[in-house]
């Protein structure tokens, strides 16, 4: 019987703009009540996260900063930041390459230090608390860094995952997006998230479902009993995953919570 899903929102849960369907409300309160867990689990900072899910936002458990950092009725269950030297080496290496540029996502709040546009737009719209500052440099030491978000201007899957693992060798480097990578501590990933999630509610693998469209979501599909991937998902992620569901655009995470809902019903 399921009793934890976890979802990612850009290009899964969220439509073709961005927006979260409001028709989540109803699905996850009736969730809730049939006894199952509901968890957002993105690469977006809590505050933002949080915002979106207002309405439910004591029902569902959250999933922040691709796995670094899981929240449960505003207490923090799980944080697996970048050691402070680290972070400071990592800056020194994607600001030596051109076309990147570098935000450091605390437990609290993501700091930039570049304007250029789109990157400015971009920060600002996916974190709700995100500040300006000189130099990230300044930054480091006085909040825990959960991840370090680099857009890259030209194609994160063509330019900055070609270099930086190999710069960053002790950090964890993903593709989050299409513009996107993610360098985050080697054992923080939404895998590992899920792994903690399951110890402390006491849930069976079998029990657990997951839907992700990109690469930063593969741990967590794995470490769920049923996984699903919407149609316009990254393609060598559907090709690991197998189980597809209609695209983000089309409600396809909505149509299979549905579906579940019913099940749950059924055995009830």
């Amino acid at each position: 019987m399921v009793k934890f899903i976890a979802t990612d929102l850009d290009g899964t849960l969220l439509d073709g703009e961005r927006r979260l369907p409001e028709e989540i409300f109803p699905l996850i309160k009736k969730l809730t009540s049939l006894g199952v867990l509901f968890a957002p689990a993105s690469g977006r900072q809590y505050a933002n996260i949080r915002k979106l899910f207002a309405p439910v936002a004591d029902d569902v458990l959250f999933i922040c900063e691709n796995g670094a950092l899981v929240k449960y009725r505003g207490k923090t269950l799980h944080l697996s930041p970048i050691p402070d030297r680290d972070v400071r080496d990592a800056l020194h290496e994607i600001r030596a390459l051109p076309h990147l540029y570098p935000m450091l996502c605390g437990s609290d709040f993501a700091y930039i230090e570049n304007s250029e546009m789109p990157f400015f737009q971009y920060a600002m719209l996916s974190y709700t608390n995100c500040r300006k500052v000189e130099n990230l440099d300044d930054v480091i030491g006085k909040e825990d860094i959960c991840k370090i978000a680099v857009y890259d201007e030209i194609a994160a899957a063509e330019n900055c995952i070609k270099v930086l693992p190999q710069r960053l060798p002790h950090l964890r480097t993903i593709l989050s997006g299409f513009d996107w990578c993610d360098v985050s501590a080697p054992e923080s990933n939404k895998g590992e998230a899920i792994r903690f999630i399951r110890r402390a509610f006491r849930l069976e693998k079998e029990e657990c479902v997951a839907f992700g469209d990109h690469m930063n979501d593969f741990e967590m599909l794995r470490e769920c009993g049923r996984a699903y991937v919407p149609e316009n998902a990254y393609p060598p992620l559907k090709k690991l995953i197998g189980r597809v569901i209609p695209a983000n655009t089309e409600g396809g995470v909505l149509r299979k919570l549905e579906e579940i809902i019913r099940e749950l019903e059924e055995t009830s």
